[in-house]
This record gives C-alpha cells, structure tokens and sequence, in this order.
C-alpha cells in the first residue's frame, strides 16, 4: 500500500471532506469486539453535535471506506 492510500492519508482525506461539509470524523477510542469487527468511524454535525452516519446499531459501526462514500454522495447531493 502506498502512502497516498494509507489509512492514515484516507483519515485525512475524509476528515477535510467532512470539515466541507460541516461534520467531524470521530474515531472510537474504546475498541470492543463489534467495534473491530465493523469499522470504529462515526460522523458527527458540527452544528449540533449529533451523530449523522456510523451510529446504526451502536455507536462507531460504520468502516472508513463508508464513511468516504457517504460523505462523497452528500457532497454531490450539494
């Protein structure tokens, strides 16, 4: 894996796609086995603190690569 598709450059990538859009890219710091399974990403509005997307089920389920796709089809819904 190049460094241009670590996960630490998607971190980075999704988290400014996420500051456009007026959200956060939260990450779990307290990993349990549903967390490690599904992903540890959730995203969250800055307006109102809410989680918007990964909170289905529990908290942190979504994986970075859905997190990316919902951010790039709410970018284009703008």
């Amino acid at each position: 894996m190049g460094r241009a598709n670590s996960t630490a450059a998607l971190e980075r990538r999704v988290r400014r796609l996420a500051r456009r859009l007026g959200l956060s890219l939260l990450v779990a710091q307290k990993r349990n086995a549903q967390i490690i399974a599904h992903g540890g990403y959730m995203l969250r509005a800055d307006a109102d603190l809410k989680p918007v997307f990964g909170n289905t089920g529990y908290e942190f389920s979504a994986d970075l690569d859905e997190v990316e796709a919902w951010l790039l089809a709410a970018d284009s819904e703008e």
